[in-house]
């Protein structure tokens, strides 16, 4: 990595829990191709604050985490089409002040289900009623999956989305199970927003894991959480978090620079960013 200096170029990350896997992706790739950048993940204390640094700061992107995919549509000035459809945002261009709002979120989603070829016709449970359970019922509707249960404690959040796709809402999981169950909360994250117990917690019962095909968590960190543990124990297809992070990391390197790095770059990476 370059030595710190006044013309490099700096990208940034806002998220309640930082974690360095996209400090470590985003670092390593500028270092693979000779870029005076670096990139630098925040907590911040205000979000309004925070983006106007961005403004102000001419600080080139800018990588949108929970829980605040929704609350910065305010702040931006244009919502490109991926995340206008889904009012959800995961990454910010920085161009001469104008500040550009995406989501690759959804790529990577519709990337992994078609990595996996899950067929469309598989029963879902879909876990939260966020940003990013936003982009996933997006990916989901639109590769064909119709059969679909959002499941939200948030009622008013979780009929919206549901109803927004076309899909049903519960409450809870209680008895029921799927083809493929989906948790899209932070229930298995470390140092997980919702209480530390829930850093150890399964964000589906026991049952909906025996009984499903296919496992998908979006938590990243860590790579193995409580969920995707259980699943492989029990033998099932799983989909990982760290998967959908690599994937959404390189389409916001993308929009950054401008540049796709190739294939060997990516997983060198990716690489980088789980030996942590």
């Amino acid at each position: 990595m370059p030595i710190l200096n006044k013309d490099m170029t700096l990208c940034i990350s806002l998220s309640a829990r930082p974690s360095n896997n996209g400090t470590r992706f985003h670092n390593h790739l500028y270092d693979q191709l000779g870029l005076n950048w670096i990139y630098k993940a925040f907590a911040p204390t205000d979000l309004g604050q925070a983006i106007a640094g961005v403004r102000g700061l001419g600080i080139r992107g800018c990588a949108v985490s929970m829980p605040y995919k929704e609350d910065v549509i305010a702040l931006v000035d244009v919502m490109d089409p991926s995340a206008k459809a889904i009012d959800s945002v995961n990454t910010i261009v920085n161009d001469g002040g104008t500040l550009t709002a995406y989501n690759t979120d959804y790529t990577a989603i519709e990337q992994l289900l078609q990595r996996n070829a899950v067929p469309s016709a598989y029963s879902v449970l879909l876990r939260g009623a966020g940003g990013m359970a936003k982009a996933t019922a997006a990916a989901l509707r639109d590769a064909g999956f119709r059969d679909v249960t959002v499941i939200a404690r948030n009622e008013e959040a979780g009929r919206a989305l549901a109803g927004l796709y076309g899909f049903a809402w519960r409450a809870d999981v209680d008895a029921l199970t799927a083809d493929m169950i989906i948790n899209v909360t932070p229930i298995g994250m470390a140092g997980s927003m919702a209480g530390g117990s829930d850093a150890e917690a399964l964000s589906f019962p026991q049952e909906a894991v025996d009984a499903a095909t296919v496992v998908f968590d979006v938590v990243a960190l860590p790579a193995e959480t409580p969920l995707i543990k259980a699943a492989r124990a029990a033998g099932k297809t799983v989909i990982t978090g760290a998967e959908v992070a690599t994937i959404q990391a390189l389409e916001q390197f993308v929009l950054y620079t401008g540049i796709r790095p190739s294939d060997e770059q990516v997983r060198a990476a990716e690489d980088f960013m789980r030996a942590q």
